[in-house]
C-alpha cells in the first residue's frame, strides 16, 4: 500500500499547501515578534535578578531559566499551531488517497490495554496519543496511532520524565476467527527469576496463563518467543517465514523490537520506531520529501500489518482446527 505522491503534490494537496505559504509567513512574523517584545518586557525583570540589591545565587539561575524557557515556547506557539495544520493537511490527503481515514487526535481504544496488559508496553506514569489512521487494508479493519509512555524517575532536584516507549499501535482484524491468545515476544523478555535457569516455561497475565511455543525454525528462535493458550493455533498465526519480513521493516523504520498480540479475533501490533508522520514544516521547500517519508512510514507500516495478517494463514487455522477436531 503505497499513495502517489507526484500525483498529490501535482493535484489538490499540491494547491492547497501552495495556498498555506501565506499562513506560514504570517506563522513566523508571529513568532519573532513574540520573542522580540517579550524579550523586551523581562528585560526589567532580569535586571532585578542578576543586578537587585539581593543575591539570589542558584535561585536566580532557576528563575533566569524559567523566564527564558517562557519566552521561548509562548514564541514559538504560531509556528506550532502552523506545522500542526500543515501536517494534518498533509497526512489527510495521503489518507485520502489510500481510500481510509486520519485524525490528529487519539482515544486510545482496548488494544492499548491489552497491549499493556500482555508486556507489548512497559508500564508508565503518563501517556500521550496522536495521528490515528484507520479504516480498512485489503478488507481488514484497522487502527494506527502514535504512544508517547514516560515514566518519572529520580528523586528530588532530579526527578525527571523518561520516554519508556515512542512508536507505533496497531491493532487489525484478522483474515479468519481464531479462537486462542498467542503473543509474540522478543527473546528473552520472560527470563526466570533474576535471569536463573533461562527461559520461563510459562507466563501469566492478569490470571490467564501462556505456555511457551516450541518452535521448528531456529532462525525463529534467535529473535522471537511465542506463548499461547493453544499450542496448535500458535504454530499456524505465527509463522517462521514471517521474521524477515519484520526484521528488514525495522531496519527501514530505523525501529526496534516488533511485538504482537492475537487476541479476540484481532492481531495487536506495538513498533518502537520514534516519533512518526511530522509532515508539517515551515519550509514550502521540503513539503515533498515531507508528504514522501510520512507516506513511506505509513506504507510501512501497512505492510508490517498485512505481513503478519496474511488470509491464507487465516484459512490455514480452520484447516488445522479441522484437523484437530477430527483427531
Amino acid at each position: 500500500m503505497q499513495a502517489d505522491i507526484q500525483t498529490l503534490m501535482d493535484g489538490e494537496l499540491g494547491n492547497w499547501l501552495k495556498d498555506q505559504e501565506s499562513m506560514r509567513a504570517e506563522a513566523n512574523k508571529k513568532s519573532r515578534d513574540r520573542w522580540f517584545y517579550a524579550g523586551l518586557a523581562s528585560l526589567p525583570v532580569l535586571a532585578v535578578i542578576w543586578f537587585g540589591p539581593f543575591s539570589l545565587g542558584m535561585f536566580g539561575f532557576a528563575l533566569t531559566f524559567i523566564v527564558l524557557v517562557g519566552i521561548g515556547a509562548w514564541g514559538y506557539g504560531p509556528i506550532a499551531e502552523a506545522k500542526k495544520a500543515i501536517k494534518i493537511g498533509i497526512n489527510s490527503a495521503i489518507a485520502r488517497e489510500l481510500g481510509i481515514s486520519y485524525d490528529h487526535d487519539v482515544t486510545p481504544g482496548a488494544e492499548y490495554e491489552a497491549a499493556r496488559t500482555y508486556g507489548l508496553l512497559p508500564s508508565c506514569d503518563r501517556d500521550s496519543f496522536e495521528d490515528r489512521w484507520f479504516g480498512s487494508l485489503e478488507g481488514h479493519g484497522f487502527a494506527l496511532y502514535e504512544a508517547h509512555l514516560e515514566e518519572r524517575r529520580g528523586s528530588g532536584k532530579n526527578r525527571r520524565w523518561v520516554t519508556v516507549f515512542r512508536g507505533a499501535i496497531l491493532n487489525m482484524d484478522f483474515g479468519r476467527s481464531f479462537h486462542s491468545t498467542t503473543l509474540l515476544q522478543r527473546k528473552g523478555k520472560h527470563k526466570k527469576w533474576l535471569g536463573l535457569g533461562g527461559r520461563k516455561d510459562h507466563v501469566s497475565f492478569g490470571g490467564h496463563r501462556l505456555d511457551y511455543v516450541d518452535q521448528v525454525h531456529p532462525d525463529f528462535e534467535d529473535v522471537f518467543e511465542v506463548w499461547s493458550d493453544d499450542q496448535v493455533e500458535a504454530r499456524v498465526l505465527i509463522h517462521p517465514s514471517y521474521v524477515e519480513h519484520l526484521l528488514a521493516l525495522e531496519s527501514a523504520f530505523n525501529g526496534d523490537a516488533v511485538r504482537a498480540l492475537f487476541r479476540g479475533g484481532e492481531v495487536i501490533l506495538a513498533v518502537e520506531s520514534g516519533n512518526l508522520f511530522e509532515s508539517g514544516s515551515m519550509n514550502a521547500s521540503e513539503d515533498h520529501a515531507r508528504v514522501a517519508e510520512a507516506a513511506e512510514q505509513f506504507g510501512a507500516m501497512a505492510r508490517l500489518a498485512l505481513a503478519i495478517n496474511q488470509t491464507e494463514r487465516g484459512r490455514a487455522i480452520g484447516g488445522a482446527y479441522a484437523n484437530k477436531a477430527s483427531g
